[in-house]
């Protein structure tokens, strides 16, 4: 990672982590409920961008944490905010759901 606690990350990257099952890694959909019911990956944990503040002691300070939001414009703002609280294994999702390719979409 750079000077930044957080780096980016490609969706094909968060794809084989999933597929790997690794438990060392967390995953975090900033998204609001509407937009995650809609569709969604499956594994990733729904903790709104607006919620984040009162909810961020939820997410395991010791794992390895993937955000992701429609974009990734959200996603960027969940990991800048993370990182002010003293998380620094964050990775944010480059084009967010926008650039999800796989088939692990539930909605």
């Amino acid at each position: 990672m750079l000077n930044q606690k957080w780096a980016n990350i490609m969706p094909k990257e968060v794809e084989n982590w999933i597929r790997d099952q690794r438990q060392d890694v967390q995953f975090i959909d900033v998204r609001e409920v509407s937009e995650y019911r809609a569709e969604h990956i499956e594994g990733f944990k729904l903790i709104p961008l607006s919620q984040l503040e009162v909810r961020y002691d939820e997410i395991d300070r010791n794992k390895e944490t993937v955000v992701i939001c429609r974009s990734g414009g959200r996603s960027y703002n969940a990991c800048e905010f993370l990182s002010s609280y003293g998380y620094s294994k964050l990775y944010n999702m480059i084009g967010g759901m926008m650039a999800w390719q796989s088939e692990t979409v539930k909605g």
